[in-house]
């Protein structure tokens, strides 16, 4: 019985490389865990079409939108590991939401197995020109010098924009007030009439720099953005390691083959070097990354407790 049950374990374990070998040998299901049309989106079309040309396996896109993507999220948590089901994850679903959420259905670090970070996009700190300053530093000096008077705008509360602004606040001491929207839409439309002087944001909010109906004071990323290389980021006028940018980047579920994570990670990274990849990705405001599994599981550690330590200080809560 012994011997038996030896040979079907060995046999089960021929049966399982052969498949790691093979992989892939059917479609790939790529979730998105937000609605089609937004930034997670575009990107994941981006690189899926890219990646399905080199894998020789259609990646489809699936939208599986919710619980501001803990529905998605939870799905490929608890989906076979075996390199068919992947997440498009980001800063939202894997780090803020868990920091401001009581409880989320599955653990960012526990129940993944980190791929590819793919893109980081920075956010840009835009200012009404009512506000009496033409720079970052002018800027937080007229801050401290009037707590309180300034306001800074939100797509809602515990979003990307939200938080960046509370981890301003920390870094530089200043009191600006927090004013939640029901999306990006309401946000910057009040902005742009100056009932709100602040705003985080890139696609919502570089147009409005472009024809100079907003100024951009600096942005959040660990280097200049190449459509603004005259504005500097927070960090290099003196509060170094400031970060605050959107991300987004491959998971599969934790238990997933190494071998299938390391072939996954090498056709995402070269997928990212084709030049209508980049050309496409760069024109939205993203910055290219391409990040290794153990680089990725680092990073997004880091930014997890970074936006506990923000949430706690701040004592924001959304349920």
């Amino acid at each position: 019985m012994g011997r038996f049950l030896l040979l079907v374990l060995l046999f089960a374990g021929q049966v399982a490389a052969q498949a790691v070998s093979n992989y892939p040998e059917r479609p790939i299901r790529l979730v998105v865990p937000y609605a089609a049309g937004g930034a997670a989106d575009a990107v994941a079309r981006v690189i899926g079409q890219r990646m399905s040309q080199e894998l020789g396996q259609p990646v489809v896109i699936d939208n599986r939108a919710g619980a501001d993507g803990n529905i998605g999220a939870e799905a490929v948590a608890r989906s076979a590991p075996d390199g068919y089901t992947i997440l498009m994850g980001d800063v939202g679903n894997m780090t803020m939401g868990p920091a401001v959420r009581k409880s989320t259905p599955y653990d960012a670090i526990r129940d993944f197995a980190p791929i590819s970070q793919l893109v980081s996009a920075p956010n840009i700190l835009a200012v009404h020109p009512s506000v009496p300053v033409t720079n970052f530093r002018e800027l937080i000096a007229y801050a401290k010098a009037n707590p309180a008077k300034l306001s800074f705008a939100s797509s809602g509360t515990g979003g990307s924009a939200h938080l960046a602004g509370e981890l301003l606040k920390r870094a530089t001491g200043i009191d600006i007030v927090h004013i939640p929207y029901k999306g990006a839409a309401p946000a910057i439309a009040d902005v742009l009439r100056g009932d709100v002087q602040l705003m985080f944001g890139l696609s919502v909010v570089l147009p409005h720099v472009r024809d100079g109906k907003l100024r951009a004071v600096a942005t959040t990323g660990s280097r200049r953005m190449a459509s603004l290389p005259d504005v500097p980021t927070v960090a290099e006028l003196g509060f170094p390691g400031f970060e605050a940018t959107a991300w987004y980047g491959l998971l599969a579920p934790a238990g997933t083959p190494k071998a299938i994570i390391a072939r996954l990670h090498d056709v995402a990274v070269h997928a990212l070097q084709a030049p209508e990849v980049r050309q496409k990705l760069e024109a939205a405001g993203n910055e290219i990354v391409g990040s290794t599994p153990e680089q990725f599981a680092s990073y997004i550690g880091s930014e997890k407790a970074k936006w506990s330590e923000t949430v706690a200080a701040a004592g924001i809560k959304v349920d």
